[in-house]
Formats: C-alpha cells, sequence, structure tokens
C-alpha cells in the first residue's frame, strides 16, 4: 500500500520548488450559511488551490489562484476599460492566501455524486461562514486525500515548530476537522454527503486516487456514461512481440500494470503484479519486457518514441507502445514506493540514454546524468476520464462564416471547377517567415512564393505570387530555408544544391538579385539574425552555422561573406543544428546530439553548455531577454531557464557566467501526454513530429505562449501555466490535412498563421480546444471559398 506519509515526505522534500502540492482546478466559494448577506457567492469561476511555503520556516500558505482562459483578461479590458482590467489582474482580485493554521479548521469531503470539495473558516467574517473550493470532477479522491494530508502536516509544523517527520498520528489527529460537516454552496439543500474516512492519514492510501476499475466496472460505466444499450468494448491488449536474448539487465522491478483506454478515457487495470525488465539486446539496443505470473504483456525497444514520464507523486511511469502496423497505446506502470520507481528510472533511462549517443551512461558526470533525469519526471499524469465540459472553460470562436480568420485557397489553374483546391503541380506548402516591420507572411512552395497581407481584423489576404525562384544565372530552385532581412525588404534563400552560398531576393522587385558566396570550404547548415530583432533595422550581418562551426556573415565584403575574424571552428564534429538570438545579441547554438551551447558573442569559448538528452534539435528560440531557450526535438521540447539563481553569478544569465557544475538548470520538457499521444496516432495514424516550437514575439511584449503542430494537430503552451506546474498547460486545434508550418502573428500572441499543403490561414488562439478525446476526434469543418473568394493571380 503506497501511504499518503511516505507521498508528503517525497513533496515537502523538494525545497527548491515554492508550491508544494496543486489541486489544478475548481471554483472557489464564499458560503454563509447564518448571515443575511446572501447564502453563498462564487469568488472564482476557474481556480487553482496551492499549498506554498513561505519566506518563514514552519509557516505555509493556502493560496487560490484564479486561472483564466484564452482572451479572458483582454475581456476585461475591452469591456470595462484598462483600469478596470488592471485592478481585476491586480493579485487581491487574482489571488487569495490563508495561512495554514488550526484555527483554520481545514477539511474536506467526498459528496454522493463523487465531486470533492474542501472547506475552512473565514477568520474574518461572520461565525459560520466559510470558504468552500469545489474541485472539477477531474480531479480524483487521492489527490484530494494528498493536499488534505499536506495541509495538516503544514498545520503540525506552524503549532510545533518542527518538521513534520516528527509527528506522531495522535498529534496529526489535532487537526482532522472531517467530523464537522460542509454545507453546500448552492442554496438549495445540501445533497447527501460522505466525509473522507477519519482514519489515521498515514493510512490513506494514495491508490484511492487512481481508484482502479475492472474491465467490468469500466464497461459499465461507459455505458451508464452514455446512456446507450450498446456494449462499448474497452481498448484489448495487442499480442505480444517476441522476447529477444538478453546480454545485460539494467534493472528489473514489480509493478501493477495498466492500459489506456479510448472508449473511456482512462486506464484499466490489466495485471496486479507484473515484472517490468529493461535489458540490452545488441551494441546500442535495449528492449522493456512487461511480464505477468502467467503470459508476456509486452515488449518493444527502448528509443525515444516511447514517450516516457515518470510521476513520482503517484509512483508511476507512463509510456507509449507500437505495434508492428503502427498501432499506439499508453501504458502506465505503478511501483511500490519511489525507491522501486528510482531503480527503475535509472535503468530505463541508461538505456535511453545509450540509445541515443551510443555513449556509456556511466560515463557521463553525476551532475548531467542527474540533468537528463529531472528532464523525464516533470510531468504530472491524469489517470481517469476528465469529463470535462468544453463549453464551461472553453471560448469557442461563434459565427465562423462571418467572424473567424478566412483560410486562403488558390487553383493552380483558374479555369477549373470551383471546388477544385489542389493545384496541379505538384507543390505543397513548405515553409513561413512573418513579417515583423511590415503586416506579411511569405510561404514557400516549390519555386513560388507567395505573398499573404495581414488584415486589420486578422485575417489574411493574398496579396501577389513570386512565381518564379532563380539565381541571378537563371537556374530555377526550390528554397531550402527562408529569412526576412533589412527590415523586411530581402528574402534570405537557401538552395539545396549549392550548400557553400546563400541568395538574396529583393521583395520590392520580387527578383533574386545577389548570390553570396560564404567560404570555400565551410557549408552553411542554418543561418539566424544577428539579434532577435535585427530584421527590424537595417542590419546587414547575420549569424552562420555549418555542422561544427559558428561564424558571421557580412554582404558587404567583397568576395567571400564570412567574416574570418568572428569564426569560432570546433575540431569535433559537434553536428549543430540550428541557432537563436537574443535582443543584445547572446547567441544559443543547439545541435542533432542534442546539447545546447550559449555564448555571449562570437568567437569566443561558449559560456554554459547544457548536456545532451540525446536527441537531435531541430529547432530553436531564446525569449528577447535571454531568460528562457526554447528547444525543440521530435516529440517533446525543452523550455530551459537561462537564469542563474545562486552561487556567486546568482542574477546572470548562463549566456553572461556558465553555470556552476552542481547547478545546471532543470529543464523544463513538455511533451503531449501519452494517453494524447496515443490517441493523436490511433487518429492519425502518423507518429509524432513537432515543427520547430517558437514563443510569441514583440519587441515590449513579453514571452507568454509557445506554438508548434505535430500532423493536422497546432499546439499551444500557456507559459503562465508551465512555469505553475499546472496539469493542463496547452491547448490544440485540429486541420483535416498536416501542418507544414506555423507561427505567431508579429507583436501577438492570439493570432495564429497556418501554412497547411495547399492553404494558408491566420487562426484566433481562442477558438484552440483543451486535448480530450472528442476534441482530438474532431474533423474540422472549414468553409470552402467561393469563386469570388479567390484572389485573381493563383497561387
Amino acid at each position: 500500500m503506497f501511504m499518503l506519509r511516505n507521498v508528503t515526505k517525497y513533496l515537502f522534500g523538494d525545497t527548491s520548488k515554492e508550491s508544494i502540492v496543486e489541486i489544478p482546478q475548481g471554483q472557489l466559494y464564499l458560503v454563509r450559511p447564518l448571515s443575511p448577506k446572501g447564502y453563498s457567492e462564487l469568488i472564482f469561476k476557474d481556480a487553482a488551490a496551492t499549498i506554498r511555503r513561505t519566506g518563514q520556516e514552519y509557516q505555509y500558505q493556502l493560496v487560490i489562484q484564479r486561472a483564466y482562459e484564452e482572451g479572458e483578461e483582454e475581456l476585461f479590458a475591452e469591456e470595462d476599460g484598462e483600469d478596470a482590467a488592471a485592478e481585476a489582474l491586480s493579485t487581491d482580485k487574482d489571488e487569495k492566501t490563508f495561512l495554514l493554521d488550526q484555527g483554520l479548521h481545514f477539511r474536506s469531503e467526498i459528496r454522493e455524486g463523487g465531486e470533492a470539495v474542501f472547506a475552512w473558516r473565514d477568520l474574518s467574517g461572520d461565525p459560520g461562514d466559510l470558504y468552500e473550493f469545489v474541485c472539477d470532477r477531474s480531479v480524483q479522491a487521492g489527490e484530494v486525500g494528498t493536499f488534505e494530508m499536506v495541509a495538516i502536516k503544514c498545520q503540525y509544523e506552524r503549532k510545533f515548530r518542527k518538521p513534520q517527520e516528527a509527528a506522531t498520528e495522535k498529534e496529526l489527529q489535532q487537526f482532522n476537522f472531517t467530523d464537522q460537516t460542509i454545507p453546500s454552496a448552492s442554496a438549495v439543500s445540501s445533497p447527501t454527503t460522505k466525509a473522507i474516512e477519519p482514519s489515521p492519514p498515514k493510512h490513506r492510501a494514495i491508490e484511492e486516487s487512481l481508484a482502479t476499475q475492472t474491465k467490468k466496472d469500466m464497461n459499465a460505466n461507459i455505458s451508464k456514461k452514455r446512456g446507450s444499450d450498446k456494449e462499448v468494448v474497452p481498448t484489448a491488449a495487442p499480442p505480444p512481440a517476441s522476447v529477444p536474448t538478453a546480454s545485460e539487465i539494467l534493472c528489473k522491478e514489480r509493478a501493477e500494470l495498466h492500459l489506456f483506454d479510448f472508449p473511456s478515457g482512462s486506464f484499466i487495470l490489466q495485471d496486479p503484479s507484473v515484472s517490468a525488465t529493461v535489458s540490452e539486446v545488441g551494441k546500442w539496443q535495449y528492449w522493456l519486457q512487461i511480464s505477468g505470473q502467467d503470459k508476456e504483456w509486452l515488449g518493444q525497444p527502448v528509443v525515444a518514441d516511447i514517450n516516457p514520464v515518470f510521476n513520482f507523486e503517484y509512483l508511476s511511469f507512463i509510456f507509449n507502445h507500437y505495434t508492428e502496423d503502427g498501432s499506439a497505446y499508453s501504458w502506465l506502470l505503478r511501483f511500490k514506493d519511489q525507491e522501486t520507481e528510482e531503480r527503475f528510472q535509472e535503468g530505463l533511462m541508461q538505456a535511453l540514454w545509450e540509445q541515443l549517443n551510443e555513449v556509456k551512461w556511466t560515463k557521463t558526470t553525476d551532475d548531467d546524468r542527474q540533468y537528463v533525469l529531472d528532464a523525464f519526471q516533470d510531468l504530472t499524469m491524469e489517470d481517469a476520464d476528465p469529463a470535462e465540459k468544453e463549453g464551461e472553460d472553453e471560448e469557442e470562436v461563434e459565427d465562423l462564416e462571418d467572424n473567424s480568420q478566412r483560410t486562403e485557397e488558390y487553383d493552380s489553374d483558374e479555369s477549373g471547377d470551383e471546388g477544385a483546391n489542389k493545384p496541379e503541380d505538384g507543390d505543397i506548402n513548405s515553409q513561413l517567415a512573418v513579417g515583423y516591420k511590415h503586416d506579411r507572411s511569405f510561404v514557400v512552395r516549390g519555386s513560388k512564393i507567395g505573398v499573404f497581407k495581414h488584415t486589420p481584423n486578422n485575417n489574411l489576404e493574398f496579396s501577389t505570387n513570386i512565381s518564379k525562384v532563380e539565381t541571378p544565372g537563371g537556374k530555377l530552385f526550390s528554397p531550402k530555408k527562408v529569412m526576412l532581412h533589412a527590415e523586411d525588404t530581402d528574402l534570405i534563400l537557401q538552395n539545396a544544391d549549392n550548400p557553400n552560398s546563400l541568395y538574396r531576393m529583393d521583395l520590392e522587385y520580387g527578383k533574386v538579385v545577389d548570390e553570396w558566396k560564404v567560404h570555400d570550404d565551410i557549408q552553411v547548415k542554418n543561418f539566424a539574425p544577428e539579434k532577435k530583432f535585427s530584421q527590424m533595422t537595417g542590419e546587414q550581418t547575420f549569424l552562420g552555422l555549418s555542422h561544427n562551426a559558428l561564424y558571421r556573415i557580412d554582404p558587404r565584403l567583397s568576395g567571400n561573406k564570412m567574416v574570418d575574424s568572428d569564426l569560432k571552428q570546433y575540431t569535433s564534429k559537434n553536428a549543430f543544428s540550428s541557432a537563436a538570438t537574443t535582443e543584445k545579441g547572446y547567441i544559443a547554438v543547439a545541435s542533432d546530439k542534442g546539447d545546447i551551447r550559449m555564448f555571449d558573442k562570437l568567437g569566443l569559448r561558449a559560456k554554459s553548455t547544457l548536456p545532451a538528452l540525446g536527441d537531435p534539435i531541430i529547432g530553436l528560440d531564446v525569449s528577447a531577454d535571454g531568460r528562457w531557450v526554447l528547444a525543440t526535438c521530435r516529440t517533446y521540447i525543452l523550455l530551459i531557464d537561462a537564469l542563474q539563481k545562486e552561487g556567486k553569478n546568482e542574477g546572470k544569465l548562463g549566456f553572461e557566467k556558465g553555470f556552476a557544475k552542481d547547478s545546471k538548470p532543470q529543464p523544463r520538457r513538455l511533451a503531449l501526454s501519452p494517453s494524447h499521444v496515443a490517441q493523436f496516432q490511433y487518429e492519425t495514424k502518423v507518429p509524432l513530429s513537432f515543427t520547430p516550437a517558437r514563443f510569441n514575439t514583440g519587441v515590449d511584449d513579453k514571452e507568454t505562449s509557445i506554438i508548434t503542430a505535430t500532423g493536422p494537430f497546432i499546439v499551444t503552451w500557456n507559459m503562465k501555466k508551465v512555469l505553475a506546474g499546472r496539469k493542463d498547460p496547452y491547448t490544440i486545434k485540429r486541420y483535416e490535412e498536416e501542418v507544414k508550418a506555423d507561427d505567431f502573428k508579429y507583436g501577438s500572441d492570439k493570432n495564429v498563421i497556418v501554412a497547411l499543403p495547399n492553404e494558408v490561414n491566420m487562426v484566433a488562439k481562442q477558438s484552440f480546444k483543451k486535448p480530450t478525446r472528442e476534441s482530438i476526434m474532431a474533423t474540422p469543418q472549414g468553409r470552402r471559398l467561393r469563386r469570388s473568394d479567390v484572389v485573381d493571380s493563383p497561387y
């Protein structure tokens, strides 16, 4: 049995985090059963409850923080004016804090319908007044028990002025107020309630929180929920693959085995006791085998696609499993204690890291190994049907016919049928460049470039078509990469057939006017602006990358355009892949090996180097101030805080001063939950593959959102939710076709420009939905353009 005492020990132990435990979603009420002021008042319609440390030892706060949906903050400004919006967003209106003291009589109960409620005294109100936090139905009973247990131990520390590890059962019982009833937050009579059992806190088990169901129970639940007599068959485990011969066992642990059920959206217990074994089966090849007492459940290679997620709060490991036909399943292992899970994590991550890097795990430093482990344990899991009501907590875009952003589709043959929208040239949209200086976006399509105007009402309007991209010598080519330059008057182009040169297109004439030979021997693998907003200025120089060199390119030089004095070349094969710059010109460089170097200037050694997780980094972005580094891998994104918070370099960025050996930043690994990954692939039959992620951008704008895409889905992360550790930090939008490129409109995080194979559009971010079974399955019903909508110039 997994005791809450063990979990709270783990939660309290990480003093680097201000937040100890959180309930991510619920509503806050003020209930006045005896007051003439009114029975109850809804304070926050959507909020999160958190227990936080304070600056004083043994003092903790219960914090209820209002959660804003996308666009809600802007709605305040539009309806009430800027002053009212500022007032609404002030700390007092946005957050309620309560010192965790025995006088609050903090307690919880679970009502007959499964609704969980926390209640505590309003010490500044009238007698009998209570605050009530009504948890969202997606919150599990065990999460409620864990939260209450942490609150009890915080009150213990405040009263006895000593660590909670010293508490006895008798002492903890002083803070148990479950015998006190909690009135309903509604004005109608309170429903029959069932309090959480007042058994000793030590014996409240976390498995209550995950309340695993048998297949029989699950079928009954599904039938009841859907109100249909039609039997819904839960997801069945696929047949196991044959087990290869192991040369070495890296780890072998016992656990429970659960399988994610697609119809119900929850994990179903398959076997209460299995053996999970990670073994080496060949040179840099590793195997995960799950075996029960009577059968082999599954086996698969240990590769990045398993999308591993470790959650120590629930002692669980979730991963994806792929069959030979490409079908994806999501499995969960639950361990008996933290030590068991840590041993399994060490073995699995060793196998994954060695498979990706082809270097022995033992050859890395302890700090680098911990950096890798930290990246895969910062996510939280959701292990039951969230039963989300999209209409209640999402802003939908209404009246799409008249008000939504319009999709631009173009026929290659203008004389074709009205319904034809697929071009006959065989080309598709491949790249997108969004203008900073002027409201234009440029979309590469084979050897053509479409130019789109951003309208005041946030639509895209086709402007013109650059029909032939040719070298100055007249040779047609399809740009491999493009970058706007010199106040958006030029477009720098890369030709895959000529890796030592770049080309300048004059956008006023729509013609390539210069070929810039960079170097005779050093190729251009990628390039980036001199500074983040150089595109807004007349700056002529920019940065170039080869597989092992970083250098400056100056088009004004005669002959080769590389600035020799600013070349930093490495003798080793670093496999550089991408670069990004800050507003001050600090440089981040990533590689196919997965490491990241941080420079304060060209030509010198990197100030900091962050270890590789093993996956190639395919895209890189940096916040304007250099605080955040965003690195995209194929199946996940790394968000890295470059600000140093302790030691002699406290307050400095990793670009300015190197991180201490034992204080490298802990990367936040942004990934879709394994169950969502399985649902994505169940729907699309294609593997996960992110486009390079980007922050929203603007000279005076803070980075608040992150955008990427995979297959037909666009995914956006809310930075505020990510940094707060929320369980629901991302939303999605599905299209009919694969998203080829995406980016925010300059100066906004509310509008996204999207390039599909044969369409380009601008979409409001508020139209994105929380990832549920319904939103993942939803097939978009976009409006087809009428003949009158199609611009004369075909694209």
